[in-house]
């Protein structure tokens, strides 16, 4: 095992674990009346999910960064030793998921010195460039090894090196051992929850953690996405926001025209999340109400004609939806690295099963996004104190924030949804970019039939743009981010927000709405295109960090010390001590 050697000082360790530094979300308790309330059945299969959901996040972490495990290993051996600086540096590995990682400030925390996170992450071999990747792959397509590239871009493979060439692993054959584990406990769940269908479900996912094919995944997504009134929540996330080695491939002239003559399209490594919860009726319900508006939201997409729609007025809408109060996030999902999501639309374009008649499923994380301390609601006011115009105040309801969730989500099941991978690495940020456009662009339509009254959707408006506001500029790889920047700039050339000398926020109200609509429409079009230099170009041309945001920045960071972020799930390791 490698010698690691701790990257941070005693004093700057002890600041970031600080709880004014170290924000901490805490998932069901071990008395929840959610899980008090569950059959007995639906509690004993509770535990083999969180212990799925364990596994699944040793097999991410090694995608994530090769070092994570070894290093992992190191700090435990170190605290047995009594080392205090590794004591916190676990504190801050876990909740972080690993040893490299941004923060609120897009500094980059490397919790180990000569560590450092590469653009293929784990998924690629560590000194692996992009320069030289990309002649790897040009050179192994002329010599006629096509097959072996088309897995190598694929998103489920792990890369690594043979001689001059680079060969492919599919995950599951990579870490059969920890997906083998993982279906057995799938495997034990389904024969105790109450549910068939959800029992379906698990059975189909853990078919396809035993064999490396990816039908037999689109299967388990089918399934999943179907589900609506089960007692219980499993999902395995594959998103593939990370890799930023794949993507490049569109880059270089050369090997872009290789792949179109071969027909293979480059897609970013999926990195594997686990959610385990309870679904919350109620929530749920409330949910709901928008799946009647999707086909009218799908019609006032811009350039319909132009690409085939997700969603549409003659058939039901694959759309499930479920608010879910939180045993276990795992994995990518559980990665507090700046932030934590709040939602997840899935699967994703890329996946197979929406090409077998598959649908979507939304999951809404309660935990998440509630404030229920007396400090936090504090903090919160300080924060609006420091930022927004105070005659804008009476706008602002945390729970709006909850309400654009919904339609941001529901706007990834809208739009082009096929040939945005020539995007490469824009390709992300434009679709969270058109996500959260659309949310505010469809307002007048949802407050037109029902949906929302015209104080929600004033609340909204301002909610979301307070809440836009960032600490910090951040990196290209930070898609989430990257569109609030673009945004937030949009929004200031079109006088739809202004920010005052003294970093003050003040809404134009009336201005948001047809702002958005704009900003959407050249968003769609950049997708419907698929044009690299174009996504690029509308990417770089609207990603500006502003005086105005700066100012903004500087009086976030004196109201807010919060740099990271972790979970606690006092319930999941009540389960599996038993």
């Amino acid at each position: 095992m490698r010698d690691y050697e701790l990257n941070l000082s005693l004093e700057e360790l002890e600041k970031r674990t600080h709880k004014d530094y170290l924000v901490t979300k805490t998932m069901l308790k071990e008395d929840a009346p959610e899980y008090l309330a569950l059959a007995d059945g639906d509690k004993r299969a509770l535990a083999h999910l969180v212990k799925a959901a364990c596994i699944l996040e040793k097999i991410n972490k090694q995608i994530d960064n090769p070092h994570n495990l070894p290093f992992e290993k190191y700090l435990n051996d170190e605290i047995l030793k009594g080392n205090k600086s590794a004591e916190l540096t676990k504190i801050l590995y876990d909740a972080q998921k690993g040893v490299c990682a941004l923060d609120r400030e897009t500094n980059i925390i490397e919790l180990a010195k000569d560590v450092h996170a590469t653009l293929g992450k784990g998924a690629y071999p560590e000194d692996l460039g992009k320069e030289e990747f990309q002649r790897i792959i040009i050179k192994m397509l002329k010599e006629g090894k096509i097959g072996q590239v088309r897995i190598i871009l694929n998103q489920r493979s792990v890369v690594e090196r043979a001689g001059d060439e680079l060969i492919a692993i599919d995950y599951i054959d990579k870490f059969k051992e920890e997906f083998s584990q993982m279906a057995d406990e799938l495997e034990k769940a389904s024969k105790l929850s109450t549910d068939r269908d959800f029992n379906e479900y698990l059975e189909l996912q853990a078919k396809a953690l035993r064999t490396p094919d990816a039908m037999l995944d689109a299967y388990a997504d089918k399934k999943w996405a179907e589900l609506q009134d089960t007692p219980l929540e499993f999902t395995i996330t594959r998103e593939n926001y990370s890799d930023e080695l794949t993507e490049s491939a569109v880059e270089n002239e050369e090997l872009k025209q290789l792949l179109e003559q071969h027909k293979i399209t480059p897609v970013g490594k999926d990195f594997l999340g686990g959610r385990v919860g309870i679904v919350n009726k109620k929530g749920t319900n409330a949910i709901l109400k928008v799946k009647e508006f999707l086909p009218v939201m799908a019609a006032n997409m811009p350039f319909t004609d132009e690409y085939v729609q997700n969603i549409s007025h003659d058939k039901e809408a694959k759309q499930t939806m479920v608010d879910v109060d939180l045993v276990a996030i795992s994995g990518d999902v559980g990665e507090f690295r700046a932030g934590i999501t709040l939602a997840e639309n899935l699967p994703n374009d890329d996946k197979l099963s929406l090409t077998i008649g598959g649908g979507r499923r939304n999951v809404y994380h309660r935990q998440i996004r509630f404030i229920t301390s007396e400090d936090g609601r504090k903090k919160l006011q300080d924060r609006l104190d420091a930022i927004l115009n105070k005659e804008q105040h009476k706008y602002y309801n945390d729970e709006a924030d909850h309400w654009f969730t919904i339609g941001h989500e529901n706007a990834h099941s809208l739009g082009p949804n096929s040939g945005t991978e020539a995007l490469g690495k824009y390709k992300s940020i434009i679709e969270e970019n058109k996500a959260d456009v659309t949310s505010l662009a469809m307002l007048d339509v949802l407050v037109e039939n029902g949906m929302y009254t015209t104080e929600e959707k004033e609340q909204i408006i301002v909610t979301y743009a307070a809440d836009n506001m960032l600490k910090s500029k951040p990196t290209l790889a930070q898609a989430h981010r990257v569109r609030s920047v673009m945004q937030n700039y949009y929004f200031l050339k079109e006088g739809a927000i202004e920010i005052s000398g003294d970093g003050v926020l003040t809404v134009n109200i009336a201005k948001m709405i047809p702002a958005a609509q704009k900003m959407l429409k050249e968003i769609i079009r950049i997708q419907i295109d698929g044009n690299f230099e174009n996504g690029e170009k509308y990417v770089l041309d609207n990603f500006k960090w502003t005086e105005e945001m700066d100012t903004m920045a500087e009086k976030l960071k004196k109201v807010s010390k919060s740099l990271n972020g972790r979970v606690e799930e006092p319930l999941a390791k009540m389960l599996l001590s038993r």
